[in-house]
């Protein structure tokens, strides 16, 4: 698998559904930010290894994920050994830089907004407070923009400023769901730059899963793909390409499942092998958590610069707040290791 080969080039673009295409994204080009999420598995002897879950080419918890990883390193001794949290050979102030450059484009602060819908109602606002205390960017709902011919306006401090530029963090299933009006179309032409173009939630995600071929990825398939359904139906996961937060995932599929995929939503829904994550964490009150681990990427001078990680613990079926309500010990956390130098 080639990211920039031809063929997947052609796929890319095939991933954006019309409806939800945002102009301004050159079929070259690579994302602003990635993040690709592995699980901790057992492997046959014995040790542990990863397995590729996920894609991401979509803003993750960049600023939350420096401060908690700051606290983690307040908290945890280490053992008589400096231990660190961050990639690419980063330090506290390169990693904001690196961030921040990726967020800011050049542009002043006042002139980017983090955009999302109904911010403090998001289970991601911390990472929107802490965008703020890190960079200066607010977080705004786009129902509180005004558009002047191609320009998008908000309000900061009482004065009517002008936006050149957005760090999106905006799903466009949760505009869909509750039918959100907006005081304009993303897919018109509009004189704003993207930090992390919406088109990037499409192309690169769960789309890109079956032209990876590499013993740590696990097979995957669209499901207009198959001529019957697998004789080993309980070994695989369902899941719909462009769903967030694991909503419309099945663990235990069905044949029944598979059937009520409607035809034309075949070719966009994925059937993945199923990863045996490892109950490796052990927690006080003697329950096991099993892991997954996102390496966060932000793309810089051509190629994917690591930045840091985050660490998802669970003890439910699936990773995420939703399926683990009842659980203690579970959410995310950041991952330490001893410093190399």
């Amino acid at each position: 698998f080639r990211f920039r080969a031809p063929g997947r080039r052609n796929a890319r673009v095939r991933a954006v559904p019309d409806r939800y295409r945002v102009p301004g994204l050159a079929i070259e080009g690579e994302p602003h930010f990635v993040a690709i999420d592995f699980a901790v598995t057992r492997e046959s002897d014995g040790s542990l290894g990863p397995r590729l879950i996920e894609l991401q080419g979509f803003p993750s918890l960049y600023a939350f994920q420096l401060l908690q990883g700051r606290l983690c390193l307040e908290m945890v001794p280490g053992h008589g050994e400096p231990l660190e949290f961050l990639l690419g050979g980063l330090d506290d102030i390169g990693y904001r830089r690196v961030v921040g450059d990726a967020i800011l484009g050049g542009h002043p602060v006042e002139n980017v907004v983090l955009l999302d819908l109904d911010p403090p109602g998001q289970g991601t606002y911390p990472d929107f407070a802490a965008t703020e205390k890190l960079f200066g960017i607010r977080a705004v709902c786009p129902t509180d923009l005004t558009k002047s011919g191609r320009e998008l306006w908000y309000e900061r401090d009482g004065k009517k400023t002008r936006i050149l530029r957005v760090y999106n963090r905006l799903i466009v299933d949760e505009l869909v769901e509750k039918k959100v009006l907006l005081p304009f179309r993303f897919t018109e032409e509009l004189d704003v730059q993207w930090a992390g173009h919406p088109n990037w939630f499409f192309r690169w995600s769960k789309h890109a899963l079956p032209g990876l071929k590499h013993p740590l990825v696990p097979e995957a398939r669209l499901l207009s793909d198959f001529d019957r359904t697998p004789d080993d139906l309980d070994q695989w996961v369902l899941k719909p390409l462009f769903s967030f937060s694991g909503s419309g995932v099945k663990v235990d599929v069905t044949p029944e499942d598979l059937a009520a995929v409607p035809e034309k939503e075949r070719a966009s829904t994925l059937l993945m092998r199923k990863v045996d994550y490892a109950p490796v964490v052990e927690a006080p009150d003697g329950a096991r958590s099993r892991v997954e681990v996102r390496v966060m990427f932000v793309w810089r001078d051509g190629r994917p610069v690591p930045v840091t990680t985050l660490a998802r613990l669970s003890q439910g079926k699936m990773m995420g707040v939703k399926f683990n309500r009842d659980k203690t010990w579970v959410g995310s956390t950041s991952c330490l290791w001893p410093r190399t130098s």
